[in-house]
């Protein structure tokens, strides 16, 4: 993510129940409150009065989908409101202020069925159109995907993405293309059951060859456009670990493997950072500067360079596993690490072998 992304730590608006993983973050679309005189009524009814646009039915599928809040609970179409009910109609995606246009995006498609797609994201494309972006992003690309496909509505919150990933971050994604697939594919990010691993390079190089860090995620008091980690005891932010194993040390960086046991927006860019480790070339955590190594001239220019290579932070969302939604059968999907942390991997395997060889 960077400034000119949408997400969920630039965003006051956002509503987050506790039931919800930090993977299905909620962004508020409507908020009323019921008058005091309101009278018995249901809050499908009450809702297409007040919301421009729409029809029962499509607030009967929000409903459906745990997308109506009233005083921080979801609810059904049936619900009755009541006097200075709360309501809130929230959507796992931002509100779009504009209409969404198709556009011919490249997917890179690992599989596709009846029930979901699996893309392999590339670094710098954005997910959700918002704050300036309102095309050329991911959703922009599955609406001209889907486009030919009456069944599949890019608005509908049933179906779509069912977790996301950074703009600056590569990897597997899971659309669902039916409610049914959503709903399945959330409950399994939901319970943690679904297996992710990440791929990244950290500066320093690690001590031990497997670790966990745990601790509570929260926006940054000092700087909203970053998540901290606080205490597990601290009341503050969300519950969060992160399985760590390293590949490889490579003198001042290491080759790491991540195991997300949860899913917090900047998880392991902010759990590394939290140990000393911060992802390389991270610019939002502190790692697009030289944090390891000799004061030199010839060192620094590498260094230059192997942000030059890989102008993003080093991560990448690796393998995905999941239980189909349909066929109830086990589905696991694995993908290379993407060309410019590849070289970047190689520069410094080089630089290595170069110095031990003088």
């Amino acid at each position: 993510m960077d400034d000119s992304e949408y997400n969920s730590i630039e965003n006051d608006d956002i509503y987050q129940p506790d039931y919800i993983d930090g993977e299905r973050e909620l962004w508020e679309h409507h908020h009323f409150v019921a008058d005091k005189g309101q009278a018995l009524l249901r809050i499908d009814k009450y809702l297409v009065t007040r919301i421009f646009g729409t029809s029962r039915n499509r607030i009967q599928q929000a409903a459906e989908a745990d997308c109506i809040i009233v005083n921080g609970k979801p609810v059904k179409s049936n619900y009755r409101v009541k006097p200075l009910d709360d309501i809130r109609v929230v959507m796992d995606r931002p509100k779009y202020e504009n209409e969404i246009i198709p556009e011919d995006i490249p997917l890179d498609i690992v599989y596709e069925d009846d029930d979901l797609l699996v893309v392999n994201k590339p670094a710098g494309l954005v997910v959700h159109p918002g704050h300036g972006n309102y095309s050329g992003t991911l959703v922009n690309a599955l609406a001209y995907h889907f486009k030919d496909n009456p069944e599949y509505d890019v608005n509908d919150p049933r179906m779509g993405l069912v977790h996301r990933i950074d703009k600056d971050t590569s990897g597997l994604l899971v659309i669902a293309k039916t409610p049914d697939a959503k709903t399945a594919l959330g409950k399994q990010f939901f319970n943690k059951t679904t297996k992710r691993q990440y791929v990244a390079l950290v500066w320093g190089e690690m001590e031990a060859v497997d670790g966990t860090i745990v601790g509570n995620i929260a926006r940054n008091p000092k700087d909203r456009l970053q998540m901290a980690v606080f205490p597990e005891d601290s009341g503050i932010g969300k519950h969060a670990v992160t399985h760590w194993h390293t590949i490889e040390n490579l003198r001042h960086v290491a080759l790491v493997q991540c195991q997300l046991e949860t899913g917090r927006t900047h998880q392991i860019r902010v759990h590394m950072k939290h140990i000393g480790h911060p992802l390389f070339n991270d610019e939002r955590y502190g790692g697009d500067v030289v944090l390891r190594g000799v004061n030199s001239g010839k060192y620094m220019q590498f260094i230059k360079n192997c942000f030059a290579v890989c102008p993003r932070q080093a991560l990448h969302a690796k393998t995905l596993g999941f239980v189909h939604p349909r066929t109830r059968q086990q589905m696991d999907f694995d993908s290379p690490i993407p060309d410019d942390m590849q070289q970047l991997i190689t520069k410094w395997e080089n630089y290595i072998t170069a110095k031990d060889d003088q």
